[in-house]
């Protein structure tokens, strides 16, 4: 549905966006992240046709962002940072607006707004002038103001910047209510917000793509860098402690069990006779009751065992550290 390919925007002798490709896939939720400065607000804007590129291809629903705007334009909602209300109108007269700008025709504008304002939550403020409305409610409407003509694609840049916490689970609810229809990118710097609502995150470091990150339940299961061809499935450690066994023995029958991907011997010396081995194993599976048969099988005191894995802030840390740009 998105498609970007060896896109570059320079701003003078500032390179904002180097050379960064990537693609969403139709019915995709997926999240842009990136510390402040790295790109997401430039790469939208040309994703939404408000600002040419310096170099590179862009296709949105197979239309090209340079030759052929308008199209792309009819098929994207677009939430900027800033959103462009007339804080004297009414939600109402804003939003029929804003059809008839998007090419929405008369007869169906009226049925266009009754979907909007209900999907949006915006029922009982239809009538109300949007400068009474709190920040929560204006970042609502201006999600309708998006979804008004009926896109195929959302790109939604910080839509919850400055909510308080409520504000934020309500607008993130609404995103993935309107992800079942929809194509979504929405840019965030907020961890917590993308892991909760995207099955996908790209990262983006100093104007490059360092990161395609694939989540399973809010948690990172594998991550394909610019570098690297295919993806590097992450894995878990998990740890335990065992008495009663020969180091090379216990290491042999652990590296034996299906799905392990390596297994080493703690390097700190245990003054109590007991033997502490680090397994590593592909976080999509789960090794622990194998792992705790072959210890009991094979006449050993399995004393601890504990998981251990790298969190999403410390794989967007290491993502976006000043190695990884």
């Amino acid at each position: 549905m998105i498609k970007v390919q060896n896109l570059s925007k320079n701003y003078g002798p500032f390179q904002a966006l180097k050379d960064i490709s990537f693609s969403v896939d139709k019915g995709q939720i997926v999240g842009f992240l990136g510390p402040n400065g790295a790109g997401k607000t430039t790469t939208m804007r040309i994703l939404t046709c408000f600002m040419p590129a310096s170099s590179g291809k862009v296709t949105v629903a197979g239309y090209d962002v340079f030759k052929e705007s308008r199209e792309v334009r009819e098929r994207i909602g677009y939430l900027p940072e800033n959103i462009p209300l007339y804080t004297e109108m009414t939600v109402t007269k804003y939003l029929a607006y804003m059809a008839k700008i998007r090419g929405v025709s008369r007869k169906q504008i009226r049925e266009r707004l009754d979907i909007v304002i209900e999907s949006c939550g915006l029922t009982e403020r239809r009538n109300q002038i949007i400068g009474q409305l709190s920040r929560g409610f204006r970042q609502r409407v201006g999600l309708a103001q998006a979804l008004v003509h009926a896109p195929e694609v959302l790109i939604l840049d910080e839509p919850t910047s400055g909510l308080d916490p409520r504000q934020i689970v309500e607008i993130r609810e609404l995103i993935k209510e309107l992800g079942k229809e929809r194509t979504i990118l929405f840019s965030t710097h907020i961890l917590p917000e993308a892991s909760q609502t995207c099955e996908r995150l790209l990262i983006i470091s100093k104007g490059k793509i360092t990161g395609d990150i694939q989540l399973l339940n809010g948690r990172a299961v594998s991550n394909q860098t610019p570098i690297k061809e295919e993806s590097e499935v992450l894995v878990k450690t998990l740890s335990i402690v065992v008495t009663a066994g020969q180091p090379n023995e216990i290491i042999d029958a652990l590296t034996n069990i299906p799905d392990t991907v390596s297994v080493e011997q703690s390097v700190i010396d245990n003054v109590d006779d007991t033997l502490t081995f680090h397994i590593q194993y592909a976080f999509t599976d789960d090794i622990r009751a194998a792992v705790a048969k072959t210890v009991i099988d094979s006449g050993w005191n399995l004393l601890e065992m504990r998981t251990d894995e790298m969190s999403l802030e410390e794989l967007f840390l290491s993502l976006t550290s000043e190695t990884a740009a």
